[in-house]
């Protein structure tokens, strides 16, 4: 019998099929084979006379993460505040490269828009319209969340964000019986309490499929190369072949497109200096 797993909690796995949800747990043969299985797996599972079941195979992923463990990621939701806690757009970056360069489809959250002023946020959508879907939303009021769940209808998607820009608080709102805990701010570091303990996917009204994820708040290691990155901005990747150069990294070399187009303001002057910063990050990277 075929199905997707949903939850995974101490070493057993909760596989949703055509005739209900059954617990489970992977055969010997993973283990030997170093797969570890992950929530968005698509599985075929036998079950037991006592209404258990055992995993007996796992479907080609299209994309697989460590931490979280999670697989066939369709769309990416990277979340941050509008404020508490300021946002973080080196690390906002970091989930967009992270996301293109795994095939998924990032969609940009500003989240509580209730607590800024309204030329603050569209100011801070503005540096990804270009690229991106950009939605402002509001757990408190209920803004842009029919949106949200337009956008993410039909697909598996993840959300991303640091601690405390309210993943969860959306949860909540785009599917109520999820019933996510949610936290503060904690007043020491004035960064967000994690909350969510486990992986789980919940299924939204509109027939998208949500993964709960604690593991994708304190994402750091940047796994790009040199010649890579212009490819991973899709404003930038949008002037390939339009250099002088061909192998034009658009750093200083003389008939760049990309850094034509910046001053033109095609490009977002804080997305060309986010591509300079990690593009540094990753030759200091190869020293070490």
């Amino acid at each position: 019998m075929d199905g997707l797993i949903i939850k995974g909690i101490g070493g057993f796995y909760y596989v949703k099929t055509s005739e209900g949800v059954f617990q489970a747990k992977g055969r010997g043969v993973f283990k030997k084979e170093g797969i570890v299985l992950a929530v968005g797996d698509e599985v075929s599972i036998d079950v037991l006379p006592d209404g258990d079941a055992v995993i007996n195979s796992v479907k080609e992923r299209k994309n697989h993460f460590v931490r979280p463990p999670i697989a066939n990621v369709d769309s990416i939701v990277v979340v941050l505040a509008a404020a508490k806690p300021k946002p973080n757009f080196t690390l906002i970056d970091k989930f967009l490269i992270m996301a293109e360069k795994h095939g998924i489809e990032p969609v940009i959250c500003i989240n509580k828009c209730d607590l800024s002023p309204q030329e603050e946020v569209d100011s801070m959508a503005e540096i990804y319209s270009n690229a991106y879907s950009v939605v402002k939303t509001s757990s408190v009021t209920g803004q842009g969340i029919d949106e949200l769940a337009s956008l993410i209808s039909g697909k598996k998607v993840a959300f991303a964000g640091p601690s405390g820009v309210g993943k969860s608080s959306i949860t909540n709102k785009i599917i109520p019986e999820a019933n996510m805990e949610t936290g503060g701010i904690s007043q020491k570091t004035k960064r967000g309490k994690h909350t969510t303990r486990h992986v789980e996917i919940f299924e939204t009204l509109q027939g998208g499929l949500l993964f709960d994820t604690p593991g994708f708040t304190s994402f750091e290691i940047l796994d790009a190369e040199e010649d890579e990155l212009k490819e991973l901005y899709p404003e930038i990747a949008r002037y390939t072949g339009m250099c002088r150069f061909d192998n034009c990294r658009h750093l200083k070399e003389p008939g760049c497109a990309v850094r034509d187009a910046v001053e033109k303001g095609e490009i977002n002057s804080k997305r060309y200096d986010s591509y300079l910063f990690h593009m540094d990050e990753i030759k200091n990277r190869k020293k070490y």
